[in-house]
Order: C-alpha cells, then structure tokens, then sequence
C-alpha cells in the first residue's frame, strides 16, 4: 500500500492518481467530508469485490455509492419530487439517501436489486475526483468490518497493518475533523426514516 501526504503542492497529482488507480480497478483511502473511506470503481466487479476482502464485510451487506451530483443519481434511481426537494436540501453533504433503485443498463456492484444508497459528499477534492472520473465510486468507511470507522489516519492504519488486502493507496490529510458517517435516510416510503443518525 502506497501513502502520500496531501499538502497543497501535489494536490494535482493525487488527483491524477487517484483516478488512474480507480479506472484500473484499484481502491484508494481517501479523505472525506465524514470519515475516510475506501473509494472503488463501483462498474467494476473486481474492485467492488476488493472493498469487500479488504473490510471483511459480508457480502450479503450492500455499500454506499458516492456520486457527484443530483443528475447522476437520476440515472441511477427512481424519485419524485418530495425526494428531489430533500436531495437538494442536503446535497452536498453528510447524508446517505436510500432510493428505489432503476433499472438500468449500466452494472453497479455492491448495492441492493431493489435500492441503492447515494450520497453526493461535501468535500472539494473528493468532488473533483467525482467529476473527472465522471463514473459512480464506492464510498465506504475505511475499516475492518466491527472496528470504529475514524478521521484519525493512524487508527485506521493500525486496523490494516497485519491485513492480507489492504487499499492500492492511501491519502493522508494533516486534519481531519473528528466526525461520524454520514446519516443514512430511507427515502422509499413517507414518511422518510432515519436508520442511522
């Protein structure tokens, strides 16, 4: 596992690597506007599959999908405009929306037959590796499934030290704040109800 520091002078080239890796079916550690989080090509069966060794996550556990805005989510699921009013009220930022899923053409792996969880993160260079690669990520904690998701780099390298699959690369930022995941909002039926908070 490769790590780079962020700071303002290479912060182009991370990007760059970033998106390299992703499009090649890798998984990055990236920071967030929660905490960090492994991203992955979530069209790609492969690098899905690797987020899922890496968490020792049980399969039958669906992922969260980052995706870059509303329109993106439109081609992703089906919602009316009560669901639309809420996206855009809290889009960008911490909330993970859980949606009927549409039938699409375009395989997303990871997620329910009949729902998907997307969030559109509040998190510039997140945001800018989302449009360039201009294709929907994984965006999940970066921890052992059971162990405490974290905005403290060292806890989480701690977690994957001693592990057979880790993330390709690992971005570090100086700060993080300390936050918790985002909240997750089921948007399938009215009222809307919180499952996590």
């Amino acid at each position: 596992m490769k790590i780079i520091n962020l700071n303002e002078e290479n912060t182009k080239k991370i990007i760059k690597e970033t998106i390299d890796i992703l499009k090649n079916g890798g998984v990055v550690m990236f920071p967030t506007d929660t905490v960090y989080g492994l991203l992955a090509d979530a069209t790609n069966k492969k690098a899905v599959d690797k987020v899922f060794q890496i968490k020792k996550r049980d399969y039958k556990k669906s992922l969260p999908i980052f995706i870059s805005d509303i329109s993106e989510a439109k081609k992703l699921a089906a919602f009316g405009s009560r669901e639309e009013k809420f996206l855009n009220k809290n889009w960008p930022g911490q909330v993970t929306a859980i949606l009927k899923r549409k039938d699409t053409k375009k395989n997303i792996y990871g997620v329910e037959k009949d729902t998907i969880a997307l969030r559109v993160p509040d998190f510039s260079l997140l945001n800018i590796v989302l449009e360039k690669i201009n294709r929907p990520l994984i965006g999940t904690s970066a921890n052992i499934s059971g162990k405490p998701s974290s905005t403290n780099f060292e806890d989480i390298m701690k977690q994957f030290k001693r592990e057979k699959h880790k993330p390709d690369l690992a971005v570090k930022i100086d700060f993080l704040p300390k936050r918790k995941p985002s909240k997750i909002i089921d948007l399938t039926s009215f009222p809307f109800k919180i499952l996590r908070e």
